[in-house]
């Protein structure tokens, strides 16, 4: 996991029946790990300490603030984009001990970011169809106690933990997907909902106008090539809509 992470200069020391009479350290770099001490010749009953040391400047190293890099997920292109994740993040507003429900989680970015913020953060993805790449994402990412929910919202949150926070990612205009999130969420807490349709933007207009709120368009341009020269591209414009429940 380390070299292919960019990490094979790690020193990885295994400490050995600690307090035994065969009390043991042993040391390798992680690259040279598997010549220098055979896994055979370690006794189960061990601990591990790595000093994490990047082979190079181009090692994925991974902050704890919103916004990682979009190739730090395994997805299938369904990834809230990395400049939209730090925004909506900032309006889900992370808090040490609250629960986030991530509806319609994708690939698991936005449930991911919140538990990184904090380690007492706590998340619940909801997902159809992507499971396997939230699971992959959870563990390679530091938060492999994100639960996942394997379903179809808004009829699998009925039984689920009041959240102080909802995310809606994907299936805003599904019937009784709002009413059922809003009822569910505690007095104080947020609700972000990001569209990228016409039906999704009118479903968020409608509840604007009912509770309230604040409505972003969120558009991102990057640059990429055009034969010799850079040219920007337009992602899909996100209009996300935030409120804080009284």
């Amino acid at each position: 996991m380390l070299t292919e992470r960019g990490l094979g200069c790690s020193s990885v020391t295994v400490l050995e029946r600690l307090g035994s009479p065969h009390e043991r350290l042993v040391t390798s770099l992680a690259a040279e790990w598997a010549e220098a001490t055979p896994e055979t010749n370690l006794d189960d009953l061990n601990a591990i300490a790595v000093e994490c040391v990047p082979d190079d400047a181009t090692a994925l190293s991974l902050s704890r603030l919103p916004g990682l890099p979009d190739v730090a997920y395994h997805h299938d292109g369904q990834l809230t984009k990395r400049e939209v994740r730090a925004v909506t993040l900032s309006a889900l507003s992370p808090t040490p001990g609250q629960l986030l429900w991530d509806v319609g989680a994708g690939c698991g970015s936005i449930a991911i970011e919140w538990m990184r913020t904090h380690p007492r953060c706590r998340a619940i993805a909801i997902e159809r169809a992507r499971i396997h790449y939230i699971a992959d994402n959870a563990n390679a990412l530091g938060t492999p106690n994100l639960q996942i929910i394997e379903g179809i919202a808004p009829s699998v949150l009925k039984d689920l933990p009041r959240p102080d926070a909802i995310f809606i990612g994907g299936g805003v205009t599904s019937n009784g997907m709002l009413e059922t999130c809003w009822a569910a969420l505690r007095s104080g807490g947020r609700l972000v909902a990001n569209v990228v349709t016409i039906a999704g933007e009118q479903t968020l207009y409608t509840w604007h106008d009912r509770v309230g709120g604040d409505l972003t368009r969120i558009s991102i341009q990057r640059a990429e090539a055009i034969g010799r020269f850079l040219g920007w591209k337009s992602l899909s414009p996100i209009t996300q809509w935030a409120v804080t429940k009284p």
